[in-house]
């Protein structure tokens, strides 16, 4: 009669190895996760020219404005 409840040998490598990529899977998606959340919000600041930019093609200042700004950011 055969025992079909025994895990030993290769049934029990394969639970081991697949367990272990689903870990690693886990911890790879939880650090990348963390790591786009820290890079979007803190660490990202808007240069002068793309702040100035954005006042200007939200119409917040004239074309005047935006080229004497422009000029002395540069």
């Amino acid at each position: 009669m055969m025992n079909f409840g025994n895990m030993s040998g290769w049934g029990m490598g394969f639970w081991w190895i697949g367990g272990a990529i689903m870990m690693a899977f886990l911890i790879w998606f939880l650090y990348s996760l963390i790591n786009n959340a820290d890079s979007n919000n803190r660490f990202r600041s808007d240069s002068a020219r793309e702040i100035l930019s954005k006042r200007y093609a939200r119409g917040e200042i004239s074309k005047e404005e935006y080229n004497r700004i422009l000029s002395e950011l540069q």
